[in-house]
């Protein structure tokens, strides 16, 4: 599986952006977005199953952000809303293989490079 992101950028606070993850290949179950700030582990922040479409959100950001799938074109989305400087950080897409839903970075396998968003005045 390959996974490119794209869509960062800077946005002021309070604006939407949404992120973007191509994928080549399916051999996976589950897929999501992943963030990691300056100095920071890097954190689940959305993941969906590829099967029954079940989400999970981390609480900071639930409300907010909503992540979606276009299975016709092998796309994975990530709708920002409302974003904080707390947001700013590298977003990076990545499946996981193996049966487990979970939003945990570890146990995702395949990581495409990061985009990067800042959310700043």
């Amino acid at each position: 599986v390959q996974l490119q992101a794209s869509g960062g950028g800077l946005v002021q606070p309070g604006d939407s952006l949404r992120l973007s993850c191509a994928v080549s290949g399916r051999d996976y179950r589950y897929i999501g977005w992943f963030r990691q700030a300056p100095g920071k582990e890097r954190e689940g922040v959305s993941c969906v199953s590829g099967g029954d479409g079940n989400t999970l959100y981390a609480d900071s950001v639930k409300g907010r952000f909503t992540i979606s799938r276009d299975d016709a074109k092998n796309t994975v989305y990530l709708q920002m809303t409302s974003l904080k400087p707390e947001d700013t950080a590298v977003y990076y897409c990545a499946t996981r293989k193996f049966y487990g839903f979970s939003c945990t970075a570890y146990e995702y396998d395949s990581w495409g490079q990061g985009t990067l968003v800042t959310v700043s005045s």
